[in-house]
C-alpha cells in the first residue's frame, strides 16, 4: 500500500531533504523533492501528493505561503517543520492549514512515525449513515459535505475529521487525546493543544462563538463536544 503513497518534501536545507527522502524511500514511499516555495506549490499541483513535508522558512515564499496556496486545490495532509519551538509558529502553520507540526532539530525517525501515523488515519467514522444534525448545522460523513444553514462550509481533512468524531457521538464529552487517538491515531505524541488550534479554526469557519457556542462546546477540565454549552 505505501508504495502507491507520494511524499513532497520541501526545505531548503538540501542535505536534509536528501536525509529526509532517503528515509521515506526506504519506507516504501515514492518522494519528489522542492528547496523553494514556488517549486513546491508547483510540484504539488502536478503531482498531486498525499502528503507533504514543509519547512516554514523557505526561498521564494515562506511555507506559510506555501500551505496557503496548495490549500486552494489540494487537500493533501500537511505536516509543517519550524526551527523554533515557539507557540506562534506552529499557530500561523496551523491556521492556513496544516494538520501537524515538527520542531527542528528532529529525528528523521520520529517524523517518518509522524508521517505513518497520518497516512493510516481513517477515511471515515464509524457513524450512522444519515446526516447529524445540531440546529443549523448538517455533517454527512459519507460525503464529507458540513453545511450551515443549507450553506456549505470548506473544511480541511482534519477539522472534518474532528467535527465528524464529535458527531458520530454528540452528547459525549471528548478529551483531547480522545480527539487525537481518533483524529492524529493513538500513536501520535507531542502537545495536546494541538486540538484547540484546530478547533478555534473549525469555529471559526462555522461561525461560531467560543463564549456562546452553537455548535462545538467547551466541556471545562475535559476538553470538547458537539451542541451548544
Amino acid at each position: 500500500m505505501a508504495e502507491q503513497l507520494t511524499v513532497l518534501v520541501v526545505d531548503d536545507e538540501i542535505a536534509l531533504a536528501g536525509v529526509v527522502a532517503g528515509y521515506l524511500e526506504r519506507e516504501g514511499f515514492t518522494v519528489v523533492q522542492a528547496h523553494d516555495g514556488p517549486t513546491a506549490v508547483e510540484l504539488a499541483e502536478t503531482r498531486r501528493p498525499d502528503l507533504i513535508v514543509l519547512d516554514v522558512m523557505l526561498p521564494g515564499f515562506d511555507g506559510v505561503e506555501v500551505c496557503r496556496r496548495i490549500r486552494t486545490f489540494s487537500d493533501a495532509y500537511v505536516i509543517m517543520l519550524t526551527a523554533r519551538d515557539e507557540e506562534v509558529d506552529k499557530i500561523v502553520g496551523l491556521s492556513v492549514g496544516a494538520d501537524d507540526y515538527l520542531v527542528k532539530p528532529f529525528s528523521p525517525r520520529e517524523l517518518i512515525a509522524r508521517v505513518r501515523a497520518m497516512l493510516r488515519r481513517p477515511r471515515s467514522v464509524p457513524v450512522d449513515p444519515a446526516v447529524t444534525k445540531v440546529g443549523d448545522l448538517a455533517v454527512d460523513e459519507e460525503s464529507r459535505t458540513v453545511t450551515v444553514a443549507g450553506s456549505p462550509i470548506e473544511l480541511t481533512r482534519t477539522e472534518f475529521d474532528l467535527l465528524a468524531t464529535m458527531a458520530a457521538r454528540p452528547r459525549l464529552a471528548f478529551s483531547r487525546r480522545q480527539l487525537i487517538d481518533a483524529v492524529w491515531g493513538s500513536d501520535w505524541y507531542g502537545d495536546e493543544h494541538l486540538v484547540d488550534v484546530h478547533v478555534a479554526h473549525l469555529r471559526r469557519k462555522l461561525g461560531d462563538d467560543a463564549t456562546e457556542p452553537r455548535y462545538v462546546r467547551t466541556v471545562r477540565g475535559v476538553g470538547y463536544g458537539l451542541g451548544a454549552g
